[in-house]
């Protein structure tokens, strides 16, 4: 089957396939944005004051301001937005031909500028939710997944042509890439460690335990998708393979993060 659709129309599908899944983002796009309610998230920032006059008095405190409120609905759809766009191009008679000739030399730079856009936009919707809200932090761990999917385009640029595959950009890539997650992982511990049972409701909502871990898994796919395209393994011998099956993890992931948020919000879970 796999071999069947890499033939040589392969290009033709592909452009198809880039129709159809940026029809799917847009789609899943204007559905969001139209049920969205009004669940936000606070994006923060600290500073020092001090207080009192004398040696005695004199005291240094931290001191939390909400800077704004991302609302969830209109940040979900914007990912789903970049990455519509970003197929529509793709498709498009005027980059189609650029796309084709860059897959051929086994890089794909669209793909890496789309994502450290429409996925860091998601680690920041995911960190919020995990109860982590500071603006410098939020903008760091943005930058780092942006940054992890730079390496990916550097992976893919310099070893183009290359019999012994350099890893060091793949390594770098993941070190970017999961300290992201270990923050998140820390604030969402610490909310469930927090928790006295005597109180009421819940501080981390049942939906986050599913988005955390699901997304965690799907984020790490990403990076075995690009390890068996390099070790040639199986069908990934092809680099289109692997174009394709990036193609239908960005769809799946962006999916699954869109529907587990709005299955809890809109339902209030807890």
């Amino acid at each position: 089957m796999v071999k069947h659709f890499l033939d040589q129309d392969i290009f033709h599908k592909l452009r198809v396939f880039n129709l159809i899944m940026g029809i799917l983002h847009l789609m899943q796009a204007a559905i969001v944005y139209a049920i969205s309610n009004d669940f936000s998230i606070p994006v923060t920032t600290s500073f020092l004051k001090s207080s009192g006059n004398s040696p005695d008095t004199f005291n240094i405190a931290p001191v939390t301001e909400n800077l704004i409120y991302i609302m969830v609905g209109p940040a979900v759809a914007l990912f789903f937005v970049l990455s519509a766009v970003a197929h529509f191009l793709l498709a498009s008679p005027f980059i189609n031909h650029w796309y084709n000739e860059n897959l051929k030399k086994t890089i794909n730079y669209a793909r890496w500028y789309e994502y450290a856009f429409s996925s860091s936009v998601m680690i920041v919707i995911i960190a919020g939710l995990c109860g982590f809200f500071d603006a410098p932090g939020l903008l760091a761990i943005f930058s780092l997944n942006a940054c992890m999917n730079f390496f990916g385009l550097l992976m893919e640029k310099y070893n183009q042509g290359r019999k012994e595959i350099d890893w060091s950009a793949f390594i770098f890539g993941c070190f970017a890439g999961i300290i992201p997650w270990i923050i998140i992982a820390w604030y969402f511990i610490s909310a469930v460690r927090g928790y006295d049972p005597g109180e009421e409701g819940n501080p981390v909502p049942t939906f986050v335990y599913f988005i955390l871990i699901s997304l965690f898994v799907f984020f790490n796919i990403f990076a075995l998708n690009m390890f068996l395209q390099y070790k040639k393994i199986g069908p990934w011998k092809n680099y289109i393979f692997g174009e394709i099956v990036y193609i239908a993890l960005s769809l799946v992931a962006k999916s699954l993060l869109a529907w587990q948020v709005f299955s809890g919000t809109l339902r209030g879970d807890s």
